[in-house]
């Protein structure tokens, strides 16, 4: 028996970064047990069978060109999950607004170039694009650091925008509907901050950012289970059905375990890789965690509602691109649509569309019966796509997901929690946890879990830490640009006083 797995390790949370934790700690020799409290490995990417036995899951996850860490986990795993890289639209209740090429079959120019100019839009005027050029200084100033985030975090991304001089059509346009699919909410209710990483890390850092794969079935089927068998084949424990209510602590203050109802599970470390929404309830139920102002913050924090659809039909439609993103269809809510028989193996041959339509900041619809909510998702997709006016819908699935996904609001920062906590042996992981990587979404959660790994890694002295990829470098011109900035903020720090507000 190895030194490594006399230390037991309890990892909360069964998604990205809870099983990226989890195999790398198990690769390492330790005595690992992942606990999920649903009964599918994969938090809100999980997928599972309708009682038909039509595959369905929480919505659909795109994997985007600089998602290196996860495509370096798939490549080990062995497997083959992934469709081309694929092209996109985007549409209002006008029409089709843009399309968008993949960037890397293009010459490649100097950011932003190529993101502006192969973006292909139908109708928005020059004059409104040329107003976003002022915003390139926040996107040079903002460099993810802590202090750019507590710069920029305490302003709207809309008030962003606005002083930027971004014309009001581009805003309406475009990046409120980045926004709402990208940060799940409105531009006045998300923080600049957020938005800046969100837009900089997806689109603008380097030209091929924007291109993007998807699974070819469900997640958690091509993905999470094959990574969950390699898991238990290296030592792990990954036991489902298991809701962590409390955690226990030591006479010294260090976490000596959890607890699942009556049940206990012994550790000398605990790694939490649950959602915000699922830490809050944690923390809140938890007199010990109450203890620690950090936890007792979390209840600062939100989380956004979605709504994942699919819908069968009975006959194809044709549709150009097979990831489609929609605005302007409700004041406050984005949503996306994919013609699954481009997408997923199980659906190539379907005689009828299948239609995966998610809503993100979709409270208002969460109330609605299925039978209206399939209504109004028919409804929006014929406006996009006419060809659905006639179709039947045959099948349908809705999934609610009530507080699914972080909320970036602004002042949220503050409240954040980075990957070590107050207590020694506790640590955090998740794609809301504060760390300095760069990366959003699942790769960020991904990330999160090996950075927590190798804080346990550190915290025994035993193993090897697991290699983190960094991000691509800022391109050289970006790259100077922000050391200009950065000299003159500074020469600026030491000759003013520092009255304004960040």
């Amino acid at each position: 028996m190895s030194e490594a797995s006399e230390q037991r390790i309890v990892v909360v949370g069964a998604g990205w970064a809870g099983l990226g934790a989890t195999y790398h700690l198990a690769k390492q020799g330790y005595d690992v047990t992942l606990l999920e409290a649903t009964p599918y490995p994969g938090g809100l990417v999980a997928g599972w069978k309708t009682a038909g036995g039509r595959s369905v899951e929480g919505g659909i996850h795109g994997f985007w060109y600089p998602y290196s860490n996860i495509f370096s986990l798939v490549r080990e795993l062995g497997i083959n999950p992934f469709t081309p890289f694929t092209r996109s639209s985007q549409y209002s209740p006008a029409g089709l607004e843009v399309e968008s090429p993949i960037f890397q079959n293009e010459l490649r120019l100097p950011t932003p170039m190529g993101t502006f100019l192969y973006t292909q839009f139908k109708r928005l005027p020059l004059i409104d694009r040329l107003s976003a050029l002022p915003l390139l200084y926040a996107v040079i100033d903002f460099d993810n650091s802590d202090d750019a985030w507590w710069r920029y975090d305490f302003v709207t991304a809309r008030e962003l925008f606005k002083d930027f001089g971004v014309s009001a059509r581009l805003y309406k346009d475009s990046f409120e509907p980045m926004l709402l699919v990208g940060l799940f909410a409105p531009g006045e209710q998300c923080s600049a901050a957020a938005a800046l990483g969100m837009l900089y890390y997806f689109i603008l850092a380097h030209q091929p950012d924007f291109d993007v794969v998807w699974c070819r079935g469900t997640v958690g089927e091509m993905i999470f289970k094959p990574w969950v068998e390699q898991i238990e084949k290296t030592g792990g424990r990954v036991l489902t059905n298991k809701r962590v209510n409390d955690i226990l602590l030591d006479s010294t203050g260090k976490a000596k375990g959890v607890v699942c109802g009556d049940e206990v599970f012994e550790a000398d470390a605990v790694i939490f890789g649950v959602s915000v929404n699922g830490m809050k309830k944690i923390a809140n139920g938890s007199p010990k965690l109450q203890n620690y102002r950090e936890f007792r913050d979390l209840s600062n924090l939100g989380a956004i509602d979605v709504l994942a659809t699919r819908l069968w039909f009975d006959r194809k439609v044709n549709i150009r691109h097979p990831s489609n993103a929609c605005f302007g269809f409700d004041p406050t809510t984005g949503w996306t649509f994919f013609d699954l028989n481009m997408l997923h193996d199980e659906y190539r041959d379907e005689p009828g569309s299948v239609i995966e339509a998610d809503f993100y900041h979709a409270n208002q619809l969460l109330p609605l019966s299925d039978e209206q909510i399939v209504h109004k998702v028919q409804h929006d997709l014929a406006v996009c796509v006419p060809g659905f006016r006639e179709a039947k819908v045959i099948d349908s699935s809705i999934i609610r997901v009530p507080q699914g996904v972080t909320h970036f609001a602004p002042g949220s920062y503050q409240y954040l929690l980075p990957s070590i906590t107050t207590i020694e042996n506790v640590f955090m992981s998740g794609d809301w946890i504060v760390n300095r990587h760069g990366s959003w979404s699942q790769e960020k959660a991904y990330v999160t879990g090996l950075e927590a790994a190798n804080l346990v890694v550190n915290y025994f002295n035993r193993g090897s830490q697991a290699k983190i990829i960094p991000i691509e470098p800022d391109e050289p011109h970006i790259e100077l640009a922000r050391s200009i900035n950065q000299a003159v903020r500074g020469l600026g720090k030491s000759l003013l006083p520092d009255f304004w507000l960040p």
